[in-house]
């Protein structure tokens, strides 16, 4: 089987819940695999590094007790976030403790390895790799990705500028691999364009964010009800690298959000020992518009799915 199967096959809504820094647990991640889409955090999450192991069991044994009492709905996979930035110094002893447990599916950022992605093929599992243009996504599978996250305008995070339209008709002009597209998706609706655009599945992060699982301060959780498109922040700032930001939270740390600084290009750092002045700056896509209530995860993807399905009829009616 391969990661396209995987994706269409094992999938009750074609949806990947992307890591969240800091915010994706166990608790989330379960919620959302048991509920039918692709639940996942980044390895980072994990503190000290040695919960990483307790977490991944964890997860594991849940998944396993799900599926053993609801043969008929078993979960969806679930993934791991790595780090692969060259300043990242867990990326070794995360690597292999996702090979340990024999992870479905790892999402790589931030750099592509092909010693990353061999180890992950050498236990059976797949890769993506998040990218945000096409000299990055050809680097990404000419060096063994099995297929690729197109994190387009709008996405929450770390997040390119290009047209979604753009970015994924590029990609399949040459690439014929797995697809998740990031940016700006939130309703079922969005989750049936990004399929009729050439993706396989949609990939959504910002959404999650205000599920009662999601290990995020509920000022943050408030933040993203409350907000719009037009309250995000585009800038590099906090991590050195471009990505999008609720625009109360700049403000409350008091910068102005209109006259934000340049960074310093070595100020990237993703190794265990950096220190965090952004703690309080928050990460989201320019969909959030769609979320209205801080919810239990099922009651969202349940939410999606009707939605999506609605939109199917729609489309037919045509």
């Amino acid at each position: 089987m391969g990661l396209r199967d995987l994706l269409r096959q094992r999938l009750s809504l074609p949806v990947i819940g992307s890591p969240l820094f800091i915010i994706s647990v166990p608790d989330l991640v379960v919620a959302q695999c048991t509920s039918g889409v692709v639940g996942s955090m980044p390895s980072l999450n994990a503190r000290p590094a040695e919960q990483l192991d307790d977490w991944l069991a964890e997860i594991r044994e849940r998944l396993d007790a799900h599926d053993a009492a609801h043969p008929d709905r078993p979960s969806a996979p679930f993934a791991i976030n790595l780090i692969v930035h060259r300043s990242n110094d867990r990326l070794d002893h995360d690597l292999a403790l996702l090979a340990k447990h024999r992870v479905p599916i790892v999402i790589t950022s931030l750099g592509a390895r092909p010693d990353v992605n061999e180890a992950v093929h050498a236990y059976g599992g797949y890769v993506l790799h998040d990218v945000i243009n096409q000299t990055f996504a050809r680097k990404a599978v000419e060096k063994g990705a099995d297929g690729l996250v197109l994190v387009a305008a709008g996405a929450g995070g770390h997040a390119g500028s290009i047209s979604p339209f753009a970015l994924v008709q590029e990609t399949r002009a040459w690439f014929d691999g797995a697809i998740a597209l990031s940016g700006a998706i939130a309703t079922g609706r969005a989750i049936l364009a990004a399929q009729v655009m050439g993706a396989d599945v949609a990939y959504i992060g910002s959404a999650f964010i205000a599920t009662e699982e999601a290990r995020a301060a509920e000022a943050y959780k408030a933040m993203i009800v409350e907000g719009a498109a037009g309250d995000i922040v585009y800038s590099d700032l906090f991590t050195g690298v471009h990505g999008n930001y609720l625009r109360p939270s700049i403000s409350k740390a008091g910068l102005d959000p209109d006259n934000l600084p340049r960074p310093d290009p070595s100020s990237v750092n993703f190794s265990t020992s950096r220190n965090k002045p952004w703690k309080d700056i928050w990460g989201s896509g320019q969909g959030i518009g769609a979320v209205r209530a801080v919810q239990p995860t099922a009651e969202l993807v349940a939410r999606l799915r009707a939605e999506y399905e609605a939109a199917k009829e729609a489309v037919r009616a045509f």
